[in-house]
C-alpha cells in the first residue's frame, strides 16, 4: 500500500507552567476521530510518524511530546514533575484542545502506554477517552498487583515468572541511579542509541517507510535524561501501593509483541480482572512496533477505532462514553457486532492463554462444553488474537482446503483475499468468509500458472489491499500415472498449478513483503507425497517434492527479513482434489472410475479439510517450518528419515484403484 506523506500542522498547548509541542495531522470533522499518539522512553513523538500517516487520510490523528521531551518544556526542578497526576494534567489539556466537543481515542506505547493505562482507569478522564490501545507498556497499578499476586502462589511457576521479569526490567533499576543515567545519555550512549537501536530492531533506513529522516529527534540526549524522572517519579510509588479501583472505564485493544525483551506477556494474564471489554492482539516483533509494524499497528488501530467511535451527540465532552454502537459493513452485515462481542467475551471469560500458541489452552473443564469446548475457544481466541485485522491472501480458494483455511483465517477476523481459477467459487467463498466474520473479503479470479496474471494481481493487490501479511499458496491440481504415460503437455499442466503457482507467489508477494520491511509468513501447500515416491504419482510427487525444498531454502533465506515460511503437508484429506484429477495412459470410462473410487476412497479417510487448516493457522503462529498434518503424513516423514529400504518398498506398490 502506498503510503502517503502529508504534513503535520502543530500548536503549542499550555498545561500549568508548561508547553507541550502538538502536531495534527488533519482536522475532526463528521467521520473522523480523534486519535491521539502518546509516545513512550527514551522517544518524542516522532516515534508515531509512520502510522500517523498511514492513518491521516481517515481518521484525525495527533501526536505530542511529552513534557520534558522533544519540542516541550520541562518542569523545574524536575524530581516530582513527572507524575502521573501531571502527566493527567498535560494529557486532558490536549485533549481539550484538539477535541473539545468529544472523546478521544487513546494509543500509547512503552511509558506513552503506563500513562494510558492511567488516563484509562483514572476518574478524572471519564468521558474524555473513548478506547485505548496500549502498546508494551502495562499499567503500574495492574503490574503491583500482579507482583504481589505472583508472590502469594509461592509454586515454582511463579517465582520462575518473577525471576524472568525481574531480569528482563534490568533497565528499570538502572534508571533509578542517581545522575549515572544522566551522564550515559548526555555522553555515549546518546551517540550511540540511533545505530543500537536500529541494529536491534532491524529498523528501516531514515527517511523511508513514512518518516521523515527525524528520528530519533535531535533532542533525544535531554529528552533522555529528563524522562529518567518518569521511572523514579512513579514506579515505586505506584507498584508498591497500587490502586485497588484501576478498572478500564473504556473498551481497550492490547497489542503484545512476542519478541519484547522488556516485558514478558505474563504480565497480562490477569488483565481481564481490570478491563471489561478487553481486545487481544499478538504480533512477531520486538519492542517498537509504531517503527517495525506502522501497516499493522495502523489497522488494528483504525478498526478498533472505527469500532468504538461514539456516536455523534449533543452535550458536554465530558458525558460518560456509553456503550459504542458497532458499524455494520456496505452490505449491512453484522459480522463486525459479532467478533466484537466475541473478543469481548474473551475478557469477561477469562484470561487468554499465550497469545503466540493456539495450543496454549486451559485444562480445567468449565461452563459452557467443558474441556474440549474451552480448549477450541481459547484457540479461537488466540488465533483472532493473532490474525485480526491482518490481510491474508490464500490461492485455490474455492473449494478443499483453500476454502477451508480462507474460512479459518475469516473466523479468526482476518482481511482475506481468495483466490482461485474458479471465480464464481473464490466468490461463494468470500460470501461464507463474511458470514464468519471476516473483517473484509474479497475474491480474485486468476490462474496461478500464468505468470503475467500473477503479476497483475500482485500490482492489484498491493495498490488497492496493501502488502499481504500472511500468503497461503494453497492451488494445486492432482494427476497419477506412470511416467511413461505422462505427456509433456500433462507435466505441464501440473508444475504450472502446483510448482508455478508457488514459485508465483512465493517471487511476487514475497518481494513485497521483503521490500515493506515489515514481516509477514508464507505458507506453501506441500503434500505427504513429497515424502514418499510412488510408482503412481511421479509427476504429482516431484512438484511437491519440488514445493517442500523451495519452502525450506525460502525460509533460510527470508528468515533475515522477519518473514517465517512453512511447508504443509497434508496427506489423504477428503477435499474435491480427487474428482478433477486426472488419470494418464488410462481411456475416458476407467479414468472416470478411479476418479469414483478415489473419491469414494478418501470420503471413508474422513480426513476434513478444516483440521488442515487449523494447522496452517498453527503454523503460522509458531512458524513452523515443516508441518505434516494427518498421522500417514507424520509416518512418510519419519519412514523417509529412518528406513530408505522402506520407502523402495513403498515406492514399487500399485495404488488399488
Amino acid at each position: 500500500m502506498t503510503t502517503s506523506s502529508p504534513r503535520p500542522t502543530r500548536r503549542t498547548v499550555a498545561t500549568g507552567r508548561l508547553t507541550l509541542d502538538v502536531a495534527e495531522y488533519g482536522t475532526p470533522g463528521p467521520g473522523r476521530p480523534t486519535v491521539l499518539l502518546v509516545h513512550g522512553y527514551p522517544d518524542s513523538k516522532e516515534v508515531w510518524t509512520p502510522v500517523a500517516r498511514r492513518l491521516a487520510s481517515r481518521i484525525h490523528v495527533v501526536l505530542y511530546d511529552v513534557r520534558g521531551h522533544g519540542r516541550s518544556t520541562a518542569p523545574h526542578p524536575l524530581r516530582g514533575g513527572f507524575t502521573l497526576d501531571r502527566l493527567t494534567d498535560d494529557f486532558l489539556a490536549v485533549a481539550d484542545a484538539v477535541s473539545p466537543e468529544r472523546p478521544v481515542h487513546l494509543v500509547g506505547h512503552d511509558w506513552g502506554s503506563v500513562q494510558g493505562w492511567e488516563f484509562a482507569t483514572s476518574g478524572r478522564t471519564r468521558g474524555r477517552v473513548a478506547s485505548f490501545t496500549s502498546l508494551s507498556g502495562p499499567s503500574l497499578d495492574h503490574l503491583g498487583h500482579w507482583l504481589r499476586d505472583r508472590a502469594a502462589e509461592r509454586t515454582p511457576r511463579a517465582a520462575a515468572r518473577l525471576l524472568a521479569q525481574g531480569f528482563r526490567s534490568w533497565y528499570v533499576y538502572a534508571l533509578h541511579t542517581p545522575a549515572l543515567p544522566e551522564l550515559a545519555w548526555r555522553g555515549p550512549l546518546g551517540r550511540r542509541w540511533p545505530a543500537l537501536l536500529a541494529r536491534a530492531e532491524h529498523l528501516p533506513a531514515r527517511g523511508t517507510d513514512g518518516d521523515d529522516g527525524t528520528y530519533p529527534a535531535p533532542t533525544l540526549p535531554d529528552d533522555a535524561a529528563n524522562g529518567a524522572w518518569l521511572y523514579r517519579d512513579n514506579v515505586r510509588a505506584r507498584v508498591r501501593h497500587p490502586r485497588p479501583d484501576a478498572h478500564a472505564h473504556v473498551p481497550v485493544q492490547l497489542v503484545v509483541p512476542t519478541g519484547d525483551p522488556y516485558l514478558s506477556p505474563a504480565l497480562y494474564d490477569d488483565l481481564d480482572r481490570w478491563v471489561p471489554r478487553l481486545t487481544r492482539r499478538t504480533v512477531r516483533a520486538g519492542h517498537w512496533l509504531p517503527r517495525t509494524r506502522p501497516d499493522q499497528l495502523a489497522t488494528w488501530i483504525a478498526d478498533f477505532v472505527t469500532d468504538h467511535e461514539p456516536p455523534d451527540r449533543s452535550g458536554p465532552a465530558h458525558a460518560p462514553t456509553g456503550e459504542p454502537t458497532p458499524p455494520q459493513d456496505a452490505d449491512g452485515a453484522a459480522h463486525r457486532q459479532t467478533r466484537q462481542t466475541r473478543q469481548t467475551r474473551q475478557a469477561a471469560d477469562g484470561p487468554a492463554p499465550d497469545a503466540a500458541d493456539p495450543d496454549a489452552a486451559p485444562e480445567a473443564p468449565g461452563p459452557g462444553g467443558g474441556r474440549a469446548g474451552r480448549r477450541s475457544a481459547a484457540r479461537e481466541a488466540a488465533a483472532a488474537a493473532h490474525f485480526g485485522g491482518r490481510l491474508v491472501l490464500v490461492t485455490g480458494a474455492a473449494s478443499g482446503i483453500g476454502r477451508a483455511t480462507a474460512l479459518a483465517f475469516a473466523r479468526a477476523g482476518a482481511r482475506v483475499l481468495a483466490v482461485d481459477i474458479d471465480g464464481d467459487g473464490a466468490a461463494r467463498t468470500v460470501r461464507e468468509a463474511r458470514l464468519a466474520g471476516a473483517r473484509e473479503a474479497w475474491s480474485e479470479a486468476v490462474d496461478v500458472g500464468d505468470e503475467q496474471a500473477m503479476e497483475r494481481l500482485a500490482a492489484r493487490v498491493a495498490g488497492d489491499r496493501g502488502v499481504p501479511d500472511v500468503l497461503v499458496n494453497n492451488a494445486g491440481v492432482g494427476l497419477s500415472g506412470s511416467f511413461l504415460d505422462t505427456t509433456a503437455e500433462d507435466w505441464r499442466t501440473v508444475l504450472d498449478a502446483n510448482l508455478w503457482g508457488v514459485i508465483h507467489g512465493c517471487r511476487l508477494f514475497g518481494r513485497l513483503m521483503a521490500d515493506r520491511g515489515q514481516g509477514g509468513h508464507i505458507v506453501n501447500t506441500a503434500s505427504a507425497a513429497a515424502f514418499q515416491p510412488s510408482r503412481a504419482l511421479p509427476a504429482y510427487s516431484a512438484s511437491k517434492a519440488a514445493v517442500l525444498m523451495l519452502s525450506e531454502c525460502l525460509r533460510a533465506e527470508l528468515a533475515g527479513r522477519g518473514i517465517g515460511v512453512t511447508a504443509v503437508c497434508p496427506g489423504f484429506v477428503s477435499t474435491g482434489i480427487t474428482a478433477s484429477a486426472r488419470f494418464t495412459g488410462v481411456s475416458a470410462e476407467e479414468e472416470e472410475r478411479r476418479r469414483r473410487r478415489a473419491t469414494r476412497l478418501y470420503g471413508l479417510r474422513g480426513y476434513p479439510p478444516e483440521r488442515v487448516a487449523d494447522a496452517v493457522l498453527r503454523a503460522v503462529v509458531r512458524n513452523e517450518a515443516v508441518v505434516p498434518v494427518t498421522p500417514e503424513a507424520h509416518g512418510l516423514r519419519a519412514l523417509a528419515r529412518l528406513s530408505r529400504g522402506a520407502r523402495a518398498a513403498i515406492a514399487r506398490t500399485e495404488p488399488p484403484l
